[in-house]
């Protein structure tokens, strides 16, 4: 994971124990270190596209300013989940408050607490897909009741794509596609696992390979995750070459990147594409 770095941030705050720490302040210096995926930054030179280091600076003096609180242990919590929360992307934190005036009998340099958290919502990109049945109504309640699951945020939802089936069985309808981006507290077998169930709210059965669908849900990408056992593979082996994922997806997201290429480039390679209608 890429990390950025910023270092001796200072501020006046009124943090401490004692009451004269609390009315007459002293100052308080942090460190903080971004664990965050900078591919997309890099490809796209564009400051939206990665954490915005002068940002987080001010957010940190924002939290060195405010409480006030009795321990510093207090106040890097809060510097912490106030990033974690207000930069998705940063899937961990690291903090250290620094309190070089901390009122210590003893001849000292510094007092420090440094912590480390992780995000707890995780970015996921899932693929949808059905050509049987009412495929548009279909595609729509799937996307409803991932929402509803009170632990799935969805975050994006692409145009919809009409494709022509890509292997499998030959003489097969043509398929809807859609790609979604969603936030989410569950691990990448329990979102696997509420995908199955969604398609098995809708009659999805297994019984040829690549065969006709009431309803596919793929986990395409869970964070920069790379994962493989014997239930699933992330990302999903196939994404890079499947236009009618690539392209949805590109839709929804110009700038998004697949195994360090973005993929709109990746959409525009792949041997399905040329075929692929928006709706």
């Amino acid at each position: 994971m890429d990390r950025i770095s910023v270092t001796g941030i200072t501020a006046t705050g009124h943090h401490g124990v004692f009451e004269h720490e609390k009315r007459e302040g002293q100052p308080f210096t942090v460190d903080v270190v971004l664990h965050t995926d900078t591919t997309r930054a890099a490809l796209s030179d564009n400051v939206r596209d990665t954490v915005h280091y002068g940002e987080v600076s001010e957010l940190v003096v924002d939290q060195i300013q405010a409480g006030p609180w009795d321990l510093i242990e207090k106040l890097a919590e809060q510097i912490a989940q106030a990033i974690l929360t207000g930069y998705p992307s940063v899937a961990r934190v690291d903090v250290t408050v620094h309190k070089p005036q901390a009122p210590i009998p003893v001849p000292f340099d510094d007092v420090t607490v440094a912590i480390s958290r992780v995000q707890r919502e995780h970015r996921a990109v899932l693929a949808l897909g059905s050509n049987l049945g009412e495929s548009r109504q279909t595609l729509q309640a799937a996307v409803r009741e991932l929402q509803d699951h009170p632990q799935v945020r969805v975050e994006a939802v692409s145009p919809l794509a009409l494709t022509k089936p890509v292997g499998g069985p030959g003489g097969q309808p043509d398929y809807l596609n859609q790609v979604i981006a969603v936030r989410t507290t569950l691990d990448p077998h329990q979102l696997l696992d509420l995908c199955q169930q969604v398609e098995r709210e809708h009659h999805r059965t297994r019984t040829v390979r690549w065969e006709a669908r009431t309803l596919d849900v793929d986990v395409i990408t869970y964070d920069q995750l790379v994962l493989q056992d014997e239930r699933l593979t992330l990302p999903h082996p196939r994404a890079h070459l499947r236009g009618f994922v690539l392209a949805p997806w590109s839709w929804m997201d110009p700038d998004a990147v697949l195994g360090g290429q973005l993929v709109s480039r990746l959409a525009a390679q792949a041997e399905d594409t040329p075929g692929i209608i928006r709706l």
